[in-house]
């Protein structure tokens, strides 16, 4: 279950990269593919928002738990923020995507932020979270983790080895198909 949680950070930092390198178009002036960008932000709300992060939480909550742990707010927090910065996000692009005009500097900002939140957050977990799971976590504890999680598992959409036609154009661009 940690490897999981690793190899999606892993599959997150590439999309981000691609997030950060059209923003710098953007911000340039240049053209960019805002249905790419939308599915970025959207493979985010469908997957790390309803599969990830529910695991990262029931994951911490079973640490607390298990260790008698103080319990910090941080990663709820945290998870709470950026689905709310993927949500004015996607909103954002929605419009654009409908041919409403909304300002280049505000998407631009907005786009930096999520960036940077996303990457900050993984960070925190990647150096605090994730050292202490595996030092303290057993094959027995990760297996009840497994368990209380299956109802959130899912199949990665855009970085599983599956036959659905989703996301095509986002792993064209990435180099999966």
């Amino acid at each position: 279950m940690l490897k999981r949680l690793m190899n999606d950070h892993k599959h997150i930092a590439v999309l981000l990269d691609v997030l950060a390198k059209k923003n710098h178009k953007l911000s340039q002036g240049e053209a960019v593919n805002f249905s790419l960008i939308r599915d970025v932000v959207e493979y985010m709300q469908v997957y790390a928002e309803h599969s990830h992060h529910p695991l990262e939480d029931i994951t911490y909550n079973y640490f607390v738990k298990q260790f008698s742990s103080p319990c910090n707010t941080q990663l709820h927090e945290e998870h709470t923020k950026l689905a709310e910065y993927s949500g004015a996000l996607m909103y954002s692009l929605n419009l654009i995507l409908s041919d409403v005009v909304i300002s280049r500097e505000k998407l631009v900002t907005d786009l930096q932020a999520y960036v940077d939140i996303q990457r900050s957050h993984m960070h925190y977990e990647e150096s605090e979270l994730f050292p202490l799971f595996a030092k303290q976590l057993n094959a027995q504890d990760w297996d009840t983790i497994k368990s209380q999680c299956e109802k959130q598992l899912v199949d990665d959409p855009l970085f599983s080895d599956n036959d659905e036609s989703i996301f095509e154009d986002l792993k064209a661009h990435i180099g999966l198909v």
